[in-house]
């Protein structure tokens, strides 16, 4: 009789086993349908106002520049500067010696005043009838050639001394003291970067868009993260045949002197400014192949969806299609996050932050 009751009892515990596999199944399938929310942190989609700018790069040019260098030739007798240094409009910078050039002022003045009195004589004499007109116009003609060699001694004179033609700084001179010069030849630069000009070139394509008086944010490697504002004064009036672009100057103040020719720079030019534009952070945008995505939250759940994006500027991208103000994007956490998932934001910010 206990046989018989064997496979009944086996039955039971093989059905009660297996009502016990079931409902710890039934209990995991609830825990992972219970998963806890992702966190991450999201911002409300609206619009701004979004300037339109064309990005080049350039370079620093003084406001003057200018190389010294004699008219005639000479030994530096002085140097009138300290290298580096700021210097005045005519403030002498380099003196040749001048003692020759000394002796041809005080001979040429000499001729000039035995000129000058040959030719009174001849007017008194002519007056008089005693010398013919063209004696008496040739002693006019000497006294002008005597002048005129005095006029070319002081000028060789001036020319001994070299002047700032401009208010500036001084670069490293090239020659001492001592030193005999030629015509010509290099002496020392002179800078004046009170304000410093930009020289940079954008595409022909560009052309309708440009004006004199647009501004321009500019960024140097030198002062990294710090933008100087300035202003185009001037356009080529040539397209470049080989580049097919044109020429811009700008200007920008250079007070304090941070500014130097030759400096790199990154330009943007400011051509005019759209309203109503959704944008949104750089980094709740993420590439799938040639296709840009988001996450918007929609009743607690993250969907994804696909975008087309226009402008870029720093740190926020401009989206023409895919998005409309007032809906909820995920801005951080993208990595945590798959299409469909529950999410929780942590933090929710404003999607269009200030450039």
């Amino acid at each position: 009789m206990i046989l018989r009751r064997f496979p009944t009892l086996l039955l039971l515990s093989c059905l009660s086993l297996s009502a016990c596999d079931k409902a710890q199944g039934g209990k995991q399938g609830a825990a992972k349908a219970a998963k806890p929310p992702v966190a991450v942190e999201s911002a409300a989609v609206t619009t701004a106002t979004l300037s339109q700018e064309i990005v080049a790069v350039g370079s620093v040019r003084s406001d003057e520049s200018v190389t010294l260098s004699p008219e005639i030739a000479g030994r530096i007798s002085r140097v009138g500067f300290e290298e580096g240094r700021p210097v005045t409009r005519g403030q002498v910078l380099f003196e040749l010696d001048a003692a020759v050039h000394r002796a041809q002022v005080g001979q040429a003045t000499a001729e000039y005043t035995l000129a000058q009195r040959n030719y009174q004589r001849g007017l008194e004499l002519f007056e008089r009838k005693l010398i013919s007109q063209q004696e008496r116009d040739t002693l006019a003609s000497a006294q002008e050639a005597a002048a005129a060699s005095l006029a070319l001694a002081q000028a060789q004179l001036a020319k001994t001394l070299i002047t700032a033609p401009f208010s500036g700084v001084a670069g490293l001179r090239q020659v001492s003291p001592g030193d005999y010069v030629n015509p010509g030849q290099a002496l020392v630069n002179l800078e004046a970067m009170s304000s410093v000009k930009i020289d940079f070139r954008v595409p022909e394509l560009a052309l309708p868009q440009l004006s004199t008086g647009q501004p321009l944010d500019i960024e140097f490697d030198a002062w990294p993260g710090e933008r100087f504002r300035g202003e185009v004064y001037a356009i080529e009036p040539r397209v470049a045949d080989t580049t097919r672009s044109v020429g811009l100057r700008a200007r920008l103040a250079n007070a304090e002197g941070r500014l130097r020719p030759g400096l790199f720079a990154r330009i943007r030019l400011q051509t005019g400014a759209r309203e109503q534009v959704i944008v949104v952070p750089e980094q709740a945008v993420f590439p799938r192949g040639e296709q840009q995505f988001v996450y918007v939250i929609a009743d607690g759940l993250a969907r994804e969806r696909e975008i087309k994006l226009g402008q870029r500027q720093a740190g926020r991208a401009e989206v023409t299609s895919g998005l409309k103000a007032g809906e909820t994007i995920v801005t951080s956490g993208l990595q945590k996050v798959s299409n469909g998932a529950s999410v929780v934001s942590a933090r929710q910010d404003q999607a269009s932050p200030p450039p």
